[in-house]
């Protein structure tokens, strides 16, 4: 009787372990935030919607404790799929852009590849997504923007006074800001896990449309390649806008300051690993 010991080589059990590391991470590719606050008009079928798209989305909703009984519908719907549903509730209504940066945090710990921004009122286009994954994906980019303002996009069912107050927005940031995307504001957006990896998440300012603004000046600032994708925005048919006149101001103001900050104190900087 003989009998055999086998033991791989170093090289060999490193690429093997590194091959297991790949596919942990393979199957936590892409996951969308959707900041909620009062949305259980919508919120149900956004998820059922999401899930039934190409690609094996995941989802993970931030919840500001909505009044409402937003995330107790949730929280229903995790039964349904739990692979793929996740909730994040938080104590309090903190804004907007405070829910993305908790919702960046936690893709990142749990080793996400592609992370999306997306309202939760279809306003944005579900059947774009592949379109902006694909983008970073496929095409090399870092930041892939849903664009109501390049060709191909557009804008529908909006009062003809909220278009040009938008579209003179844009303009504005692009010219303090010397910012290449023409749709500044939008919030559906699909960033790469490295992008996220090299922002301060800690050192963004703003909450409102200015946190929009910001993390798409930061992550050009810091040399990453954004794209924009032409979608067709359609305003929202239930629930309430979260639109006011402070988010707006905040927008407008923001951008002297981030222009300010760059110049005179080299904001932003990489962060450090």
């Amino acid at each position: 009787m003989f009998s055999f010991s086998f033991v791989l080589p170093l090289w060999q059990l490193k690429k093997r372990i590194a091959i297991i590391g790949e596919l942990r991470y393979s199957m936590k590719d892409k996951i969308i935030i959707i900041p909620t606050y009062n949305e259980r008009e919508n919120v149900a079928n956004m998820i059922t919607q999401v899930f039934a798209l190409e690609g094996n989305f995941e989802i993970l909703i931030v919840d500001d404790s909505s009044p409402d009984g937003t995330a107790s519908i949730v929280k229903e719907e995790m039964a349904k799929y739990p692979e793929r549903l996740h909730l994040l509730e938080r104590k309090g209504k903190l804004g907007l852009g405070t829910a993305y940066i908790a919702g960046f945090k936690w893709c990142l710990s749990e080793g996400y590849n592609y992370i999306f921004e997306m309202d939760c009122d279809f306003s944005h286009p579900l059947e774009a997504l592949p379109r902006l994954y694909a983008a970073c994906h496929d095409q090399g980019y870092d930041v892939a923007v849903g664009s109501r303002y390049i060709k191909g996009g557009g804008v529908k069912d909006w009062p003809r006074n909220r278009i040009m107050m938008s579209r003179w927005a844009s303009h504005y940031v692009r010219f303090v800001t010397w910012l290449k995307v023409h749709d500044t504001t939008a919030g559906f957006v699909c960033y790469r896990r490295e992008v996220l990896e090299a922002i301060d998440l800690d050192a963004i300012h703003f909450k409102g449309y200015a946190f929009q603004i910001e993390m798409k000046y930061v992550a050009a600032c810091l040399g990453f390649k954004l794209t924009e994708v032409p979608i067709i925005f359609i305003n929202r048919k239930l629930g309430v806008s979260k639109m006011s006149s402070s988010i707006f101001g905040e927008a407008f103001t923001g951008v002297l300051k981030l222009r300010l900050w760059h110049t005179f104190k080299g904001y932003p900087r990489r962060k450090a690993n």
